[in-house]
């Protein structure tokens, strides 16, 4: 039987009123009667109607992430912080999966759902700037990753460029002066990969380092399948880096398979950076070096800001929230200086 209000009123010995003050977090209960009733919760296994509580607040206490790949275990792993980050605030997360198809981004973005989520976080990979200008949805968005729009929208995601730069230091620090990049996008200026090549250019550029076409490798997509056919592109053509940063650790693993199987030994031979330090990352015959994001503080901001919308506190939307980033090394880049 489900234990009531009533019910931790009548353990305490407090009005109704009292206990919904202590369930709620209202700040003028004295803590003497806070923990009156608190004991009386835990006593009795007490647990809110947080649907109810939503419904009184005109919300359904549930919330959007959509990502365009739920395979990729980046994304996954975004999800869980954004689920984390949501059940603090005793919000439910559904996961839309976009497959990064501009028509999904689209019909997910102009609020499909918005009769069901209180708020929609949207990580893009093809959606464009006038797709967003004309939204009819009054559902608050937040927007996460690479890609930039001038919106009035919150964006979340950490300086791109920088990290990309950090990257390629290590690896200039390293001894590597014929730094490939692999998982270029030369379709469109603005897609997501251009800043971190962008990163790639601006430090090797600053070390007096050139930036041949050659070491650009161009994908299709950002899979292991991706990087092994980069990669075996970039080799068969005569080219022949003694450092890969990769878009990302999915890239990074496939070219490592492919640098493995044409007798190149990584780090020695190829030292290999990554982006995103995915668990994958942590576990491979060679240990991968890599950007890692702080996908829990970009979880967090995300939840926030969403809510900051919800409460209408401000209505300077756009703002660009930046997580930090740390370079982890491991056994791919440990080889010579």
């Amino acid at each position: 039987m489900r234990v009531s209000l009533k019910d931790v009123a009548e353990r305490a010995g407090v009005s109704i009123k009292t206990v919904s003050n202590v369930v709620n977090n209202y700040q003028h209960v004295t803590p003497a009667m806070r923990a009156r009733v608190q004991q009386a919760i835990d006593e009795l296994g007490y647990r809110p109607n947080l649907t109810a509580r939503h419904l009184r607040k005109g919300r359904t206490g549930i919330i959007a992430l959509a990502v365009p790949e739920l395979g990729n275990p980046y994304f996954a792993e975004l999800a869980a912080a954004v689920i984390d980050a949501a059940a603090e605030q005793d919000l439910t997360v559904l996961l839309d999966h976009t497959r990064g198809e501009r028509e999904r981004e689209i019909l997910v973005s102009q609020g499909f759902r918005a009769g069901v989520i209180d708020g929609l976080i949207l990580s893009p990979l093809e959606l464009e700037a006038e797709d967003l200008r004309g939204r009819a949805a009054d559902v608050p968005l937040v927007l996460l990753g690479e890609r930039e729009y001038d919106l009035p929208y919150d964006h979340i995601a950490i300086d791109n460029v920088a990290a990309a730069r950090t990257a390629v230091r290590h690896l200039l620090g390293r001894g590597r002066t014929r730094i490939a990049y692999l998982g270029a996008r030369t379709d469109s200026a603005n897609r997501p990969a251009h800043l971190r090549l962008q990163g790639w250019q601006e430090e090797l550029s600053a070390a007096g380092v050139p930036t041949p076409e050659q070491l650009v490798g161009p994908t299709g997509g950002w899979d292991r399948s991706d990087g092994a056919e980069a990669m075996a592109r970039m080799l068969d053509a005569g080219v022949r880096p003694d450092a890969v940063f990769a878009y990302n650790d999915l890239v990074a693993i496939g070219a490592m398979r492919v640098l493995s199987e044409r007798g190149l030994r990584v780090p020695w031979d190829v030292a290999v950076v990554g982006f995103d330090d995915i668990t994958e990352s942590r576990y491979g015959a060679v240990t991968l070096t890599t950007i890692a994001p702080d996908k829990q503080a970009i979880a967090r901001l995300a939840v926030e800001s969403l809510l900051r919308s919800l409460r209408r506190e401000s209505a300077d939307g756009g703002r660009e929230l930046t997580a930090a980033f740390r370079l982890v090394e491991r056994e791919s880049t440990l080889g010579r200086r």
